[in-house]
């Protein structure tokens, strides 16, 4: 059940009260019966998982092969051609 807080207008007395979501607020302060009225107060929300944070998923797993040479891939595989990190390999 949700937690609110109230203030009353008379003693300036803060409270919280556990009421279903259902139930009407309340009408006076219960320590000296003066008008209350309801305060907009922080939620406790809390994510917990994984996948919540930009570092969660955002991340890839590596494989454990081997890895791509840093070399640039000609589209021309094979073929004598003008590419110019092919000639400045040599390929």
């Amino acid at each position: 059940m949700p937690i609110y807080e109230y203030r009353c207008d008379r003693c300036n007395d803060e409270f919280e009260v556990t009421q279903k979501i259902s139930d009407p607020p309340l009408a006076e302060c219960p320590r000296c019966q003066g008008p209350v009225h309801k305060l907009i107060s922080q939620s406790s929300f809390v994510l917990k998982g994984s996948g919540w944070y930009l570092t969660d998923y955002a991340r890839k797993k590596e494989k454990s092969g081997p890895k791509k040479s840093d070399a640039p891939s000609c589209s021309q595989a094979g073929s004598k051609s003008s590419c110019s990190s092919c000639a400045a390999s040599g390929d």
